[in-house]
């Protein structure tokens, strides 16, 4: 008997379910009784897994290196699984037979990752337009998909840019729009990414994004606002949350919620590992260009490690339990990286969620070296539990996932599933559901932030807008560490901390 899925007030139980994998995949959640919490022995069974496999690295600033080796076997497993698409039309003025021409914002270490995913995860696109903030970055990764290139003639049919078709400054993005893309990848710092999702969908993109979608109140509810835009102009959003395209993942979420451990009464959600890189800061840059490029230390660009990086395991725990959490209560700190190269965000956190069906999600995330890693969830349920990935353990027995193909990479899933969910004319659209799991994160953060309980009808009412008006490069002051019992949930970043 499967779990009732608990119910979030205001939110309807279509922006929970799973997203449709390839453009078919889908899974239903059937009702049942309401939870009683039970807290047996079975429940208590620890299978939690370490996936570094598993773990996107947004904040990769090394420069860009595509192994030949790797492209060609990807290229091959792709080519492999490739699906039977009909002859529809698949982007807005396209026609069928042409390719499907991507243009990317943001050069850096996750948007050429996420080029080389597009390029592999189909035969028939091609990149045409590139953009980035800073010419450097622009060239760096240029020049690595020209070596590429050069001596792949894969890459080489599908890498068309021109120089004319690359652009720097702050407007880049609006020039990358206007290169006659077809889809855009969104892989700037994600401050910026309900401002270049708005433009995207106004222009009539498709678009993958990287998580997580906001950092703020504000831009959760633009990046909504553009879902469903892009929702009545028949366009695709896939967000960077690739478990949501792994089919061990799926599978073993569809069999928790179809029952196999009994209602679920708790979950626990982990990303702890070491510190992250940093630059040191160069006479010539200005304060928001330092700032910009070590976006991983300031809330304002990066939401602090909770919403960067642990949002991966708070989606998981979101879509395994069904519902939005109504509460957190959280703390959280400063203690091994207190310098000011590290801008102002915390180090670690510790968040218990509270859901409407009674569930209890335990949230921890860290960043320090010499401390332990641990990158995983685990769910409790009456009768077993699972780390959601590929074990359940019920009634004294073990059930794994089957072994899946070689070569099976689910951050190539999730650039198929876009593209064939576009050329089948059933776009996905992801974009309110990951917004959700965002503001999940956010709402942690908050509750550390002010060290009190945040609701999320408090969250949702909030006048929180972490982002500089007008930006610009140039000065740009760095806000204090926030202070529990003393930073306040309404704040702009103008107004002050």
């Amino acid at each position: 008997m499967g779990h009732r899925r608990g119910r979030h007030p205001g939110l309807a139980r279509r922006h929970l379910a799973p997203s449709r994998e390839r453009g078919a995949r889908s899974a239903a959640r059937p009702a049942g009784p309401q939870l009683e919490l039970d807290r047996s022995a079975d429940s208590q069974e620890s299978l939690v897994v370490v996936r570094w496999h598993l773990c996107r690295l947004p904040h990769r600033e090394d420069p860009v290196s595509i192994d030949r080796r790797h492209f060609v076997a990807s290229a091959a497993a792709a080519a492999a699984g490739a699906l039977a698409l009909p002859r529809r039309s698949f982007a807005i003025g396209v026609p069928d037979a042409d390719p499907i021409r991507i243009g990317v914002i943001g050069c850096g270490g996750r948007g050429t990752g996420a080029v080389r995913d597009a390029l592999t995860a189909s035969e028939n696109v091609t990149l045409v337009a590139m953009g980035d903030i800073f010419p450097d970055r622009l060239a760096s990764a240029r020049e690595q998909f020209a070596k590429v290139a050069a001596e792949n003639p894969g890459f080489a049919a599908k890498y068309k840019v021109t120089p004319e078709k690359t652009f720097t400054g702050i407007d880049a993005y609006q020039k990358v729009l206007a290169a006659d893309v077809d889809l855009v990848i969104l892989a700037t710092p994600p401050a910026f990414r309900p401002m270049h999702l708005e433009a995207a969908i106004n222009a009539g993109k498709h678009v993958f994004m990287e998580k997580p979608v906001c950092v703020d109140v504000t831009g959760a509810l633009s990046v909504i606002k553009s879902s469903e835009a892009a929702a009545s102009k028949h366009l695709a959003i896939v967000c960077g949350t690739q478990r949501r395209h792994d089919p061990r993942y799926i599978e073993t979420i569809k069999r928790i919620h179809d029952g196999a451990i009994g209602e679920i009464v708790a979950a626990q959600v982990y990303w702890n590992q070491g510190s992250l890189w940093n630059f040191a800061r160069k006479p010539e840059w200005s304060d928001t260009e330092w700032q910009l490029r070590n976006w991983l230390y300031f809330t304002w660009l990066s939401g602090d490690h909770i919403v960067e990086q642990h949002v991966h395991n708070l989606d998981v725990a979101n879509w395994v339990i069904g519902a939005l959490p109504i509460k957190a209560t959280a703390m959280g700190g400063r203690q091994a990286r207190t310098g000011a190269e590290y801008g102002h965000i915390f180090d670690h956190f510790a968040v218990e969620y509270e859901y409407p069906n009674g569930v209890r999600l335990m949230s921890m995330c860290r960043q320090q070296d010499g401390t332990s890693s641990q990158v995983g969830e685990r769910i409790l349920g009456t009768k077993g539990n699972s780390n959601a990935y590929n074990k359940i353990t019920a009634g004294g027995s073990t059930w794994s996932h089957p072994a899946v193909v070689e070569g099976l990479n689910p951050y190539v899933e999730e650039h198929r599933d876009l593209v064939a969910s576009i050329r089948a004319g059933t776009p996905l659209n992801e974009g309110r559901r990951i917004a959700e799991s965002t503001l999940t994160a956010i709402m942690g953060r908050e509750a550390a932030y002010t060290g009190k309980d945040v609701s999320w009808t408090q969250l949702m009412a909030a006048k929180l807008d972490l982002m500089p008006k007008p930006f610009a490069l140039g000065s740009l002051v760095v806000p204090p560490v926030p202070m529990p019992g003393q930073t306040v949930l309404s704040r702009t970043f103008n107004e002050g901390w």
